[in-house]
């Protein structure tokens, strides 16, 4: 079976070096590992205030948090992402706006966005979706309306902008901590506040400085004076990162490889388009016939999937489909192929001629007004 996902795992040999060295001092949990992995991460991709969380989803939760989302304030998001990333929104009880899809890259369409910016929105999340860049149209909305843009680099593990950046180290990413994510923050002000929001508002440095003693000659050796969260990485974590991200270069440099590969023998069938590009976490196609197609690989050892659905079906949602004319157009056409770093060229090309297989009728071009079967 050609595997859709597999972790990045060429880094095994250093990850068991950093794990070993953890696991002989007094530091398993948050140690001097994870301020490393910020630093080294922070240098890697020239950001100033880098702060590792123990997942993407907690980077994002502390970007609502900060920005102060609240009840009844409104916030644009794509119809297609992953659901964790609204989760926060709605137990802030947040009204999520759900904009449509752009055709060609599977991300928020900025001119949907700008429809359905009011005087309640008080962010728009950009998601960098398949590691393929956002339209800059969404932060130039941000800029002109004074919206801070929260972006989704969870799949793009490339330097990007934002009023807040989060990034996933989720086992399947480019580069893992098994699971973990960072949020980049643009001044000091907010790190400092993240940074103590991270360990549920108690300043760690401080307790380190007070020789992690609560209580000093009947005084507080500190205070706490915002209520936070249980969102810090271990140095276990941070081994993994510390291992894998020399690699990331060329980790993005296969799967672009791989991308390229795809896309050249995909090219001459007309019944299918290839969305991938950018940093490449995901190669998806949109295809005639998708629901036999994918069940042609599968039957043929080729992992397939949707990856993510329309987030406006789940009942925690709405459970609606609402009207999204581009979303509605590529539902029953979208699919992801295999790709990671233990596939090769050759796996591509097995994938490729499966597809090729499968279209042997004569060949019909996909057109945007093509009727739907949902």
């Amino acid at each position: 079976m050609i595997p859709l996902f597999y972790p990045y795992t060429h880094a095994k040999r250093r990850i068991l070096k950093e794990i070993k060295d953890t696991l002989h001092s007094r530091w398993w949990g948050q140690g001097p590992k994870v301020d490393r992995f910020e630093k080294v991460f922070g240098k890697v991709f020239g950001y100033k205030y880098p702060l590792f969380v123990n997942s993407g989803t907690s980077a994002l939760e502390l970007a609502y948090h900060l920005i102060g989302l609240k009840n009844r304030d409104e916030v644009i998001v794509p119809i297609l992402n992953c659901t964790a990333g609204q989760m926060g929104l709605l137990r802030r009880r947040v009204k999520i706006v759900f904009a449509d899809i752009e055709i060609d890259s599977f991300n928020i369409d900025p001119g949907d966005v700008e429809q359905k910016i009011t005087q309640k929105t008080k962010a728009i999340v950009a998601v960098h979706l398949g590691g393929i860049p956002v339209s800059e149209k969404i932060y130039q909305l941000g800029k002109k309306y004074k919206i801070p843009v929260i972006t989704d680099a969870a799949q793009h593990h490339v330097a990007t902008r934002g009023n807040y950046i989060c990034y996933s180290f989720q086992a399947i990413k480019h580069i893992t901590t098994c699971d973990g994510g960072m949020l980049i923050l643009t001044n000091r002000k907010e790190y400092v506040r993240a940074k103590l929001l991270r360990w549920f508002g108690i300043d760690r440095e401080l307790k380190a400085r007070k020789n992690y003693q609560a209580w000093e000659r009947r005084t507080m050796t500190l205070d706490v004076k915002e209520a936070g969260y249980k969102y810090q990485p271990t140095d276990i974590d941070a081994c993994f990162g510390l291992a894998a991200l020399p690699d990331l270069k060329k980790v993005i440099r296969h799967r672009q490889q791989l991308v390229r590969e795809y896309s050249k023998r995909l090219r001459v069938l007309p019944q299918v388009k290839s969305i991938a590009g950018g940093s490449a976490w995901l190669y998806g196609i949109m295809c005639e016939n998708r629901d036999s197609l994918a069940d042609y690989l599968k039957s043929n050892g080729v992992e397939c999937n949707l990856i993510h659905l329309r987030n406006d079906i789940y009942t925690v949602f709405g459970g609606k489909r609402l009207n999204l004319p581009n979303m509605n157009f590529i539902e029953p056409r979208y699919l992801y192929l295999p790709l990671n770093n233990c596939i090769t060229m050759k796996d591509v090309g097995t994938v490729c001629a499966k597809i090729a297989e499968f279209y042997r009728a004569p060949p019909r071009t996909l057109t945007k007004t093509d009727s739907l079967k949902l």
